[in-house]
């Protein structure tokens, strides 16, 4: 296997956050590290995403944290859909540009079926 592989939007899917089939879709692209075991997004979220304030919209930042959280189901080599999905708001792994974390993530996710 690969040390890395980019996992783009699949242009059959009509996923919201990595779907490449939906007009309206964040269509996100991440990367796979098969060495230290972990899933990468880098993202510029531009107006559209955003709530109050001119900051980035709460469901907006469940989104990022959900989409990364169910590719790390590729290293069990299970397909898994969300489950629960518990975000702390300004305290976690969601960063900005300059490296200042805006929150953090812990889901729990549950086996739908083997790949």
């Amino acid at each position: 296997m690969r040390k890395t592989i980019t996992l783009t939007p699949n242009p059959a899917n009509k996923c919201f956050g990595c779907g490449g089939d939906n007009a309206s879709g964040m269509k996100l692209t991440f990367e796979q590290d098969n060495v230290n075991r972990r899933i990468v997004g880098r993202f510029v979220l531009g107006e559209s995403y955003q709530g109050g304030g001119g900051f980035a919209h709460g469901g907006i930042i469940a989104t990022l944290l959900d989409e990364a959280m169910g590719k790390v189901c590729r290293f069990r080599e299970v397909r898994a859909v969300t489950a629960e999905l518990t975000v702390e708001f300004m305290t976690g792994e969601v960063r900005n540009g300059v490296g200042e974390v805006l929150a953090r993530g812990k889901g729990r996710f549950v086996v739908i079926g083997q790949k």
